[in-house]
């Protein structure tokens, strides 16, 4: 399973991503969409699993929950947007996934949590609000309970464009 890993796009949503994930079999979302065209669009595209961040509206939380846990190719892939509150670490041990997700801090991180047996990961932000410099995405492919083929991807640096 190919998948295209993106957050806070806060309303923009750069059209380089459709290159970067048009062989991806899902695009999932780690919360901060924006206006609820955004989520429409990545839903037209391709299959959207995400969920909501701080800044989105009821009409997205009515559409996608605070947090999501699934098995992706047998790996347990647990995503909110907020990862660093105690009901999180908490949920993280309940559950204990193999693929732990969240977005919000609008850095880019892919660690492993030896601990755990987990990979952590952010993809930092896809949008242009915000302090972060650059706009960054994650591809990766899971198969057999593996992570493998990441790729971090700049999108370029944040900028004035305006909002979609």
């Amino acid at each position: 399973m190919r998948i295209g890993l993106l957050s806070d796009t806060h309303g923009f949503l750069d059209p380089a991503i459709f290159n970067y994930f048009a062989e991806c079999d899902e695009v999932w979302h780690a919360g901060d969409f924006g206006p609820f065209a955004i989520l429409e669009e990545l839903e037209r595209f391709k299959p959207l699993r995400g969920v909501w961040g701080n800044i989105d509206g009821d009409k997205v939380r009515a559409v996608v929950p605070c947090d999501l846990q699934w098995e992706c190719e047998g790996l347990r892939v647990y995503m909110t947007h907020i990862g660093n509150d105690r009901s999180v670490r908490e949920e993280i041990a309940r559950y204990r996934p193999g693929l732990f997700i969240c977005g919000h801090s609008h850095i880019l991180k892919v660690t492993r949590d030896p601990e755990r047996n987990s990979i952590h990961m952010n993809p930092g932000a896809a949008g242009h609000h915000g302090w972060h410099k650059e706009r960054t995405i994650l591809r990766f492919t899971v198969t057999n309970r593996k992570v493998s083929q990441l790729e971090a991807i700049q999108l370029g640096p944040r900028g004035s464009a305006k909002a979609t």
